[in-house]
């Protein structure tokens, strides 16, 4: 199955590092009023008439854009699911071809920013399928929709004007495409990510994230550097773990070092600890039965990516594949929710007093923690996995 999920595809109502965002002019209301207010704020902000002009004269709404907004089913898909679809043979094939035609460059960002390329070859293959699926959804238009639309327009509202930057620095064109959520190029960024962590790497001048992989590619990395990463560092390695493991201890929330893992009974899957003088989480992400991950600490970075458990879970994964891992121990988990279930299931933790954010079915991190609270309150092993026992008990 040929599955190409852009980072703006999984976007979340908390995602990527823009929660810092502001408003500046208010939502809603008729469009072409809404383009006016704009185009007044762009003023404001000091950018030449005759630029917000043309700029803003080619924007327009998007239903297409709204519609992909409302759509998360992908989402309440499980780890084993989602890493047996996007994780295609193809994808494996192409990564190690793309990995050898681009070597030197590979070997460049590791030198210079400490960004390895599993990670990249990961991100590169999800979000464009190595940039053969880069979208085709004018990316000005579907700013100014977000923007207009009141649901997250602190996310979008500043996208605008940064795209406005570039426009005027002849780094931007009112017909660019992308995907629904105004990312950019083959590993879809944003233009305010673009402004502020764009990288030259092929040295022309120019951050062409559409038509060039070594800036695509070194400015990938230098926006994970930005976020944190650190150099030389591993983040993410397959774990076997005893029946008797403090379940209530395992989970991105707890950390403990690799020694003090190490003598729980925790054990490399195979060969030695990739970080052994570092801190660690137990990443479980089908509870004590299925597949089994030491978290370290570079993992955290990637969560300023994209904010969906099971994505970065996917990916993070896959670029250990990319470079030697051999296919995860599936194990053999308890089955999990259906839709209807997740969302009672979610129902009755939120009247418990739970955070768990919307009740829309989707096992994300706050839904994770009170099902691992209500399992040790509860008795049962707590390993953040919600099963039907979980469900009739609450």
């Amino acid at each position: 199955m040929r599955i190409i999920l852009s980072a703006a595809a999984l976007l979340l109502s908390a995602s990527f590092a823009l929660a810092e965002g502001k408003v500046y002019v208010q939502c809603g209301g008729q469009f072409n009023s809404f383009v006016n207010k704009m185009k007044a704020e762009a003023a404001n902000q000091g950018f030449s008439g005759r630029d917000v002009d043309r700029f803003f004269a080619a924007a327009d709404y998007s239903q297409t854009v709204i519609n992909a907004d409302r759509r998360q089913g992908i989402f309440k898909t499980d780890f084993i699911s989602f890493t047996r679809k996007l994780i295609a043979q193809y994808r494996i094939d192409l990564g190690r071809k793309n990995s050898k035609k681009y070597d030197r460059v590979f070997s460049d960002i590791e030198r210079k920013l400490g960004v390895p390329r599993g990670i990249l070859l990961a991100f590169w293959a999800f979000e464009t399928d190595y940039g053969a699926g880069q979208g085709d959804i004018n990316t000005l238009d579907a700013l100014m929709t977000l923007s207009h639309d009141c649901r997250r327009p602190h996310l979008f509202q500043p996208q605008i004007f940064a795209a406005l930057k570039l426009y005027q620095n002849d780094d931007f064109e009112t017909t660019t495409t992308g995907a629904w959520a105004g990312e950019i190029g083959m590993v879809q960024m944003l233009p305010k990510d673009i402004l502020e962590r764009g990288y030259d790497g092929d040295g022309d001048g120019h951050v062409t994230l559409k038509t060039s992989v070594p800036d695509a590619l070194f400015s990938g990395a230098n926006m994970l550097k930005g976020f944190g990463w650190r150099a030389g560092e591993p983040w993410m390695q397959e774990i076997v773990v005893p029946s008797n493991l403090p379940w209530q201890d395992t989970g991105m929330t707890h950390t403990k070092s690799v020694s003090e893992w190490a003598a729980l009974g925790v054990k490399a899957r195979s060969g030695k600890f990739e970080g052994p003088n570092l801190r660690g989480s137990i990443l479980l992400p089908m509870g004590r039965k299925g597949p089994a991950f030491m978290a370290y600490p570079n993992y955290n970075m990637l969560f300023d990516w994209n904010q969906s458990f099971v994505y970065v879970a996917t990916a993070a994964y896959f670029a250990t594949r990319l470079q030697g891992a051999p296919v995860y121990d599936a194990g053999n988990p308890d089955p999990g929710l259906s839709d209807s279930q997740m969302k009672a299931l979610q129902t009755k933790l939120a009247n418990r007093g739970h955070d768990v954010g919307n009740i829309d079915g989707i096992l994300g991190a706050g839904t994770r923690a009170a099902v691992q609270a209500e399992q040790q309150r509860l008795g049962l092993p707590a390993d953040a996995w919600p099963t039907r026992e979980l469900l009739n008990k609450l």
